[in-house]
């Protein structure tokens, strides 16, 4: 059985934001008590890391992302709540983190990895190491607070990744630097995880998440949004960035005509599983106009799970025209071979005039299918492949 490396129990965060806070006793003595409200920047937050996991903790600017990792790192004490861990913890948590800025690189090696619970010895050993990685050998003798915000990023990171640590915590570190230091910075991510050990990486690039992550957690105006797979609470991140007027969106328009029904079907038969590539669905879908609607367009659209935009068509790009429409409709599109090899669609469908200058019904990605991946695949598409032999 996995053992938990992190476990985040009902935590809560509260700060003291003080209104138009006095600046001298005069002004202390005249307005008597200074205001102050609560601010919670964390409500209730619990989750688990296993060990050698990887967990994405993503949210929008403001949502507690960065002040979650600093109360697992134990800077930030929660005011509510309880986190443990198991392990020794090295973060980089903020730009030249721990770094005194009198102190030259060399010195601040060697402080920083006292921080973390290396010795001397210890950390002569891996001082080469540190150096080379971080690409700094010319001003390890300089000051930091003459190094530039990349130089400093690169040598927190390379003193966190050096340590040995059970437990690392990353905030937005891998979006700075040139590519070449980001790639070496995956690369050692990558390798803690062949090596089992567990990382939580706070990052607003949400396709690293999906590439390195093995769990999400979305926070929301410091609660949990949403936890699960990657690619399920990236899209769900990412379509309520598109989507601020969620309820809105998800079911929109004046509705003199709106789809009722819709039934996805594979070989005749609801469809009850993932299909395979190469194969087709059909999508039958049921409206009903509640009075006279002139020639209105049914469309679809075919969102993948980052919530990217695939594929979309109407009945009139296909050529057929409605008519009037009064009462039920049915409409039923044939989709397929479909030509992707794996994941999940969500599906947006539309009820609008001809012209696209009046939106009777909106729903928006309410339905979905899953195309099952090709075991030891990794493309996303399935193209039709021919090979022969020519001669000379």
């Amino acid at each position: 059985m996995t053992e938990t490396a992190i476990e985040v129990l009902d935590v809560s965060k509260r700060f003291r934001v003080y209104r138009e806070k006095p600046t001298s006793l005069k002004q202390r003595l005249l307005s008597g008590r200074t205001r102050a409200e609560d601010f919670w920047a964390l409500r209730d937050i619990s989750f688990e890391v296993p060990q050698g996991g990887t967990l994405g903790l993503i949210g929008h600017n403001g949502s507690g992302k960065s002040t979650m990792l600093k109360v697992i790192a134990g800077i930030l004490r929660p005011t509510e709540g309880l986190v443990r861990e198991r392990g020794r913890i090295a973060g980089l948590l903020e730009l030249g983190a721990g770094f005194h800025p009198e102190l030259t690189g060399r010195e601040n090696v060697y402080l920083n990895a006292s921080f973390l619970g290396l010795s001397r010895a210890e950390t002569d050993r891996v001082f080469d190491d540190i150096v080379a990685f971080a690409e700094l050998q010319d001003f390890m003798d300089t000051a930091v607070k003459f190094y530039s915000s990349g130089m400093l990023v690169r040598l927190g990171f390379a003193c966190a990744v050096h340590v040995e640590p059970e437990i690392i915590l990353i905030d937005e570190v891998l979006a700075v630097g040139d590519e070449a230091f980001q790639a070496r910075c995956i690369d050692r991510v990558r390798a803690f995880q062949r090596e089992v050990r567990t990382i939580v990486l706070v990052t607003h690039a949400l396709d690293q998440v999906r590439h390195l992550c093995d769990t999400a957690v979305m926070l929301d105006h410091g609660r949990v949004h949403s936890t699960g797979s990657p690619d399920d609470v990236v899209r769900e991140m990412r379509f309520t960035i598109l989507h601020h007027d969620l309820e809105f969106a998800r079911e929109a328009g004046s509705k003199e005509i709106e789809v009722v029904d819709v039934e996805l079907l594979h070989e005749g038969r609801r469809l009850e599983g993932p299909v395979r590539s190469g194969e087709t669905i059909a999508m039958r879908v049921d409206i009903r106009a509640s009075e006279p609607v002139d020639d209105p367009v049914l469309s679809f659209a075919l969102h993948d799970a980052t919530n990217a935009f695939v594929f979309g068509d109407d009945t009139a790009g296909l050529g057929m025209s409605l008519g009037t429409v009064q009462g039920m409709r049915r409409i039923a599109f044939d989709l397929g071979p479909i030509p992707v090899t794996g994941g999940k669609y969500w599906i947006t469908l539309g009820l609008h005039s001809r012209d696209n200058e009046r939106v009777y019904h909106v729903l928006d990605e309410r339905y979905f299918f899953e195309v099952q991946q090709a075991d030891g695949r990794r493309d996303q598409l399935s193209i039709p492949v021919t090979v022969r032999m020519e001669d000379l």
